[in-house]
């Protein structure tokens, strides 16, 4: 499907943005989509508060068996599927709260985009910190390219760490900055913590629909 081109450069300032007046335009669709993601993620949270004494080994085990299993076949895919809707909030598309469930048409490979990326970084920051930091800025298309571009898994790491090049730094700054959005949005309560979200997720996905409208068209051989 052919997309238009952003009519924003993927800088820093332009990404977040784009990303504050996609949320205000998308702001019903994506609060639902938010509050469907948080119901999702209750059994964890839940049976978290049931162990959070660590008195009970046989339910801390339970609970860290269940925790990555349910993250990995279940809540990884899912908050993969929203990083979808902000996209295509984004693009300016039409957004229903089922784009929230779009990970099912690549389920495999969105779940092991995910698991891959996760242990990428992990390891990253077991080595000193600054490699998982690089890796998260290289890897943060992998989302969008599994779910956007229906990638396998390793198509989708090795084109994140192709498409992030030349704009690392900026994917590094608006982390930074979302660290700063998000404490604001604590200071504001529960309202604000909402809108600081929202604006994080809507400028990153703005910055990959920036940089992926900008690529050049892959020429297929002729036959």
């Amino acid at each position: 499907m052919e997309y238009s081109k952003a009519s924003f450069e993927p800088t820093v300032g332009d990404s977040y943005s784009h990303g504050w007046k996609t949320i205000w335009k998308y702001f019903l669709e994506l609060f639902l989509i938010g509050l469907l993601l948080f119901i999702i993620s209750l059994p964890v949270n839940l049976l978290s508060l049931l162990v959070r004494d660590g008195s009970n080994w046989f339910g801390l085990v339970v609970f860290i068996f269940f925790s990555f299993a349910y993250g990995v076949l279940i809540l990884g895919p899912v908050q993969y599927g929203m990083y979808n809707c902000y996209l295509k909030a984004a693009r300016g598309e039409n957004l229903q709260v089922g784009d929230l469930f779009a990970f099912k048409d690549n389920y495999v490979n969105v779940m092991l985009a995910a698991l891959l990326t996760n242990i990428i970084i992990a390891i990253g920051i077991f080595l000193l910190i600054i490699p998982g930091i690089v890796f998260a800025c290289k890897l943060a298309f992998v989302p969008y390219l599994v779910i956007d571009k229906k990638m396998d898994a390793i198509k989708a790491l090795q084109t994140s760490w192709q498409m992030t090049e030349g704009y690392a730094m900026n994917i590094f700054v608006m982390g930074l900055l979302a660290i700063f959005i998000a404490i604001g949005g604590l200071i504001a309560f529960f309202v604000g913590v909402i809108i600081a979200a929202m604006w994080i997720y809507a400028s990153f996905a703005s910055i990959y629909y920036s940089v992926d409208s900008r690529q050049e068209p892959e020429v297929l051989p002729e036959v």
